[in-house]
């Protein structure tokens, strides 16, 4: 049988299924009857051939000089590499190259400890995920690393990668930056046994990141509790217009209790008070018809009092003028500027006392 072999293939001579050389480049003739076998392959990538064991293969001087062979000890894996640009990820433990037309390497990476060392991203790309975590610190958050659930250390902003062949490895990320709660329509009884709702909000941060891991789940819940006791601790104690005489009074008492409890909760509270206090609808009208009546009750007051201070104002006009008769002659011409202001014509027929009185008055 004749067999053709191209420039870049070559070929594994068998008979009666033992390996007997390698061929190359050119044309060959064997006959089938005579329990010969010609497999070709090309020669490019890993070996395909399989019939034969690698280690009879790697006998035969010709095959071990055209081929790379990789070993990849326990806890390593390798990347192959061509030209030094990586092309993928061996995680087997034996390999078999062409290195004829193209020239491979490869790069053992230990993975027996958790830390990685700097690569680069074109080669992190071909690991698969299950060898390794990443762990991602963004600007005002701190990582907390744990292997094998125990706490390593703290991360700060930054990017983290780790093996995980030796021990389980994982981030827990806490957020740093301040934080608003809004705490709405808390009904409370006052001392009175009336109902009211109110709206609090609070501001805090954390600042005991690994402690706040270890010994607080749902920080936001626990810390939306607190304030809810310590509210309803201060208003039980007064009456609904005490309560509202001393909004002020209330948010100061919340933010000192919040400041000795933070600890508790491994945070810092900066600031903390009462936004609304809500009325029932009864007793808002209630309240709205006694202010309707102080504001009444107060503008009467102050129209008497303007009253009381004009009539003293005309007392006084009146003794200075009784006093001086060139005032009372200049109140006379005052009004009467001020009755001809308002009058466009005057006609008087038979009327000699009126002209005489005027006649009088402009005297």
């Amino acid at each position: 049988m004749k067999y053709e072999i191209n420039q870049n293939q070559c070929g594994f001579l068998m008979k009666h299924g033992r390996f007997i050389k390698m061929l190359f480049c050119g044309t060959y003739h064997y006959m089938k009857s005579l329990g010969y076998q010609v497999e070709m392959e090309e020669m490019e990538g890993a070996v395909q051939f399989a019939k034969v064991p690698k280690e009879i293969l790697l006998e035969n001087q010709e095959f071990a000089q055209r081929v790379l062979s990789v070993s990849i000890p326990e806890g390593h894996i390798g990347i192959l590499q061509k030209k030094g640009v990586p092309q993928t990820c061996l995680t087997e433990t034996e390999y078999l190259f062409w290195n004829v037309w193209k020239q491979y390497d490869v790069a053992l990476l230990d993975m027996r400890k958790p830390e990685m060392e700097e690569m680069s991203k074109s080669c992190l790309v071909h690991i698969p995920l299950k060898y390794y975590k990443k762990i991602e610190v963004q600007p005002g958050e701190m990582g907390i690393l744990y292997y094998n659930n125990q706490a390593v250390k703290e991360l700060g902003a930054g990017t983290y990668y780790y093996w995980t062949y030796s021990k389980d490895v994982m981030g827990r990320i806490v957020d740093l930056k301040t934080r608003g709660l809004e705490i709405t329509g808390q009904e409370i009884l006052t001392a009175d046994r009336i109902g009211v709702r109110i709206n609090l909000t609070c501001t805090y941060r954390v600042v005991e990141p690994k402690k706040m891991i270890e010994t607080i789940r749902n920080l936001e819940n626990q810390i939306h509790v607190c304030v809810q006791l310590i509210i309803r601790e201060y208003v039980g104690r007064y009456r609904l217009d005490e309560l509202l005489e001393q909004k002020e009074e209330i948010s100061g008492f919340i933010f000192e209790r919040l400041k000795d409890a933070q600890g508790e909760y491994c945070v810092e509270f900066l600031n903390a008070g009462i936004k609304d206090i809500i009325l029932p609808g009864e007793i808002r009208d209630i309240m709205n018809t006694v202010l309707v009546a102080e504001r009444k009750a107060q503008a009467n007051v102050i129209t008497r009092r303007e009253e009381v201070a004009s009539t003293r104002s005309l007392l006084n006009t009146a003794k200075l003028m009784e006093e001086n008769k060139t005032l009372y002659k200049l109140k006379e011409m005052e009004c009467l500027e001020r009755i001809c202001a308002q009058v466009g014509n005057i006609q008087v027929t038979g009327g000699g006392a009126l002209l005489e009185q005027l006649k009088g008055l402009l005297q």
